[in-house]
């Protein structure tokens, strides 16, 4: 008897550690998308550090939100954070949890196109892909191009009965172009963000003001709602909180702007807006496990990247 309850009582020690662990210091998610290729790849496994930016304690239904030893996110981390649009979960920590990169902290000011989406400071990236379109009649020529110039790895986004759509970096276009000697049939999708059409996005942070432009006030109201308690609307194109009107918001909360790598997959802040810092769970850490879909049990193993950090 006393045997058994020796071995009871370190079966159930075993199940505390293991929940102390997993709630209090890391815990491990499944990569579902390709979003954050190519720093995480669709199926992988990482372990997350809850303390990197301060323990969000656990058991929020219980006492609201809490963090110990707090400290700021970074640019370039990558997060894991509870879906900051979810309306129908009043708790926090219940809510779906998504990963993205941090591209925007508490006072940056970040230079937007129409659609919300990020231009990068340096303005000749080379990884960064923009939508172009061609003819249809052109995709078995276009396919051809691509394996002769080895461009891997690049799909087809979308189409429609005239065009198809495909991302390219600036590079890869300077080669198909090359490749066509100036009778080039590829076109950038759309030519009406140039730059005059680009506009400054300052990131809320706790205590600051925050300007209202029209092409922020939405935004601004969604969050003032969402995330601050406030009663606030839009009438006759002016911002209205708790009933008055306004032309500079305030925020009790610090909120970030976050990005996929993928710039096709729409699952960040163009979707959702900002993230305040108590939907942030913790820094993406470390890749345990790594696979390739529909290779088998004894193939597609990823190997080198077992066991390496998250970057």
């Amino acid at each position: 008897m006393k045997k058994a309850w020796k071995i009871t009582g370190a079966i159930i020690g075993i199940i505390l550690v293991v929940v102390l662990l997993r709630g209090c210091v890391m815990t491990s998610y499944l990569i579902p998308s390709s979003g954050m290729e190519n720093s995480l790849f669709q199926g992988e496994r990482i372990l997350v550090n809850k303390w990197s930016y301060g323990l969000r304690l656990p058991l929020m239904a219980l006492w609201n939100y809490h963090r110990w030893g707090d400290s700021p996110v970074e640019k370039e981390d990558i997060i894991v954070f509870n879906n900051p649009a979810n309306l129908s979960e009043s708790v926090i920590s219940r809510r779906e949890v998504f990963i993205s990169r941090c591209i925007g902290v508490p006072g940056d000011t970040l230079l937007i196109d129409s659609l919300f989406s990020v231009i990068p400071s340096e303005k000749n990236a080379p990884d960064q892909k923009f939508l172009y379109a061609y003819p249809r009649k052109k995709e078995k020529q276009l396919d051809s191009l691509l394996t002769l110039l080895s461009i891997c790895d690049n799909c087809l986004m979308g189409q429609d009965s005239i065009k198809n759509v495909r991302s390219f970096s600036r590079y890869e276009y300077y080669l198909l172009e090359q490749a066509m000697n100036g009778n080039c049939w590829i076109k950038l999708l759309d030519k009406k963000d140039s730059i005059e059409a680009l506009r400054p996005l300052i990131v809320p942070g706790k205590g600051k003001a925050v300007r209202v432009y029209p092409w922020n006030r939405t935004l601004l109201r969604n969050t003032l709602v969402l995330h601050e308690n406030k009663q606030a609307e839009i009438k006759n194109d002016t911002l209205y909180i708790e009933g008055k009107p306004v032309q500079h918001c305030y925020f009790t909360k610090d909120y970030y702007w976050v990005s996929a790598n993928n710039s096709i997959n729409l699952s960040d802040s163009r979707l959702f807006g900002f993230v305040p810092k108590d939907h942030i769970i913790g820094k993406a850490s470390l890749i345990w496990f790594s696979k390739e879909s529909d290779t088998g049990l004894f193939g597609g193993y990823r190997w080198k990247r077992f066991f390496s950090p998250v970057q």
